[in-house]
């Protein structure tokens, strides 16, 4: 078996090889290479050696399924993406892509079959109780969204590698997502939140979350040695993931992440009892004094909490206290809280780790809707910024 290499131009090669198909015809393979010829004789000497060992697969059978879960792989191998994100990407790979378009050829994907996997989606994407989509109820429009956006980025990839002539998920937009109320907590529940979850282990997280913003994970991440109590600052650093390959503390996905938080002195007084409850705490187990990497939210041992198990067990607490809000809303109640001081929306958006202003007005456009005023001036400050 033997190839061929011809320049284009510059570090641009073409690779011309045959390879057997199935009834003992041959066909004319031919790849694109950037580099030097010398890498590119290695590279046709690789493509030679992998088809004579029946390994060589022609790009126009792969499967659209078989493409996003080599690309899965592939990311995870080089470290691209995190295991939580891993572990995302393969849900709606295997839930919401495999099941409706994953059989369909890579290079014969066209923008009208993304079209009609929207569509399906909308309408019959929701798994049933056998683990596939029961054909009756579809998925949010955000989750197409996320399921979209999977597939443009492998498809990008696979248009650099020259697997497919064009992104036909660039070309398609998927349903656009509603702007819904967010369910937070109204002022007068945030001004009844400290007595009513007086004497509650998860008082100190959740009043923390709800006068900060913060993030659930970036709190079960949050140790003593970035709380300064004196200034009345947090340092937010770090955040706590779970996946299915367990616990693991990560930095913040942007730059706008790592930031500092003033503290009002009603957040101070509960982090002030929280270290006081710790101390008592390890003065029982016999762990000594606290530490700088010791955290402020801990399990009863002092290791990190689950977040999920942390969820379920505010979800139970919300039950019990008729608050009706996800640990989450806490931070969308602060930021209504700023929204409705008069609080520009840099300001907010720095506080709230997004990495533009955008984002926040993204989020909680409606909630401005509510003075246009506020609108107009959140505009004039992310311009000015």
């Amino acid at each position: 078996m033997r190839g061929h290499i011809r320049r284009r131009s510059g570090d641009s090669f073409e690779l011309k090889f045959d390879r057997d198909r199935d009834g003992g015809q041959r066909r004319t393979v031919y790849r694109s290479f950037k580099g030097t010829r010398k890498q590119a004789q290695a590279e046709l000497a690789r493509l030679l050696a992998q088809a004579a060992s029946g390994g060589h697969t022609d790009p126009s059978r792969t499967t659209v399924a078989e493409y996003l879960r080599d690309r899965l792989k592939h990311w995870i191998a080089t470290g691209a993406i995190s295991p939580k994100t891993a572990q995302g990407y393969a849900g709606l790979i295997e839930n919401q892509i495999a099941p409706f378009i994953g059989s369909r050829p890579l290079q014969k994907l066209t923008t009208r079959d993304v079209e009609a996997w929207h569509a399906k989606l909308l309408t019959a994407g929701r798994k049933g109780r056998n683990g596939r989509p029961d054909g009756q109820s579809g998925v949010s429009a955000r989750m197409i969204g996320h399921a979209h956006r999977l597939l443009s980025k492998a498809l990008r990839e696979g248009l650099r590698r020259e697997m497919v002539l064009r992104n036909v998920a660039a070309a398609q937009r998927p349903p656009k997502v509603t702007a819904s109320e967010m369910t937070i907590l109204t002022p007068a529940q945030v001004a009844d939140l400290p007595a009513l979850l007086d004497g509650h282990e998860l008082a100190a997280p959740a009043l923390t979350a709800a006068f900060t913003g913060m993030r659930r994970g970036e709190l079960l991440a949050l140790r003593w040695g970035n709380v300064d109590l004196d200034t009345k600052a947090i340092r937010v650093r770090e955040s706590l993931e779970q996946t299915s390959a367990g616990l693991r503390f990560k930095q913040p996905k942007s730059r706008a992440g790592n930031r500092d938080i003033a503290l009002s002195d009603n957040v101070v007084g509960v982090l002030h009892a929280q270290r006081k409850r710790l101390l008592e705490r390890r003065l029982l187990l016999g762990q000594g004094k606290l530490g700088d990497d010791d955290l402020v939210f801990p399990a009863w041992d002092g290791a990190p909490q689950r977040p999920e198990s942390f969820s379920a067990a505010w979800s139970e607490l919300a039950d019990e206290l008729k608050l009706d809000v996800s640990f989450h809303a806490l931070r969308h109640t602060h930021a209504s809280q700023l929204i409705d001081a008069g609080v520009d929306v840099v300001t907010i958006s720095k506080r709230l780790g997004h990495s533009s202003p955008a984002i926040t007005l993204g989020v909680y456009a409606h909630m401005f809707q509510k003075d246009d005023r506020k609108a107009a001036d959140a505009i004039n400050a992310t311009l000015g910024e």
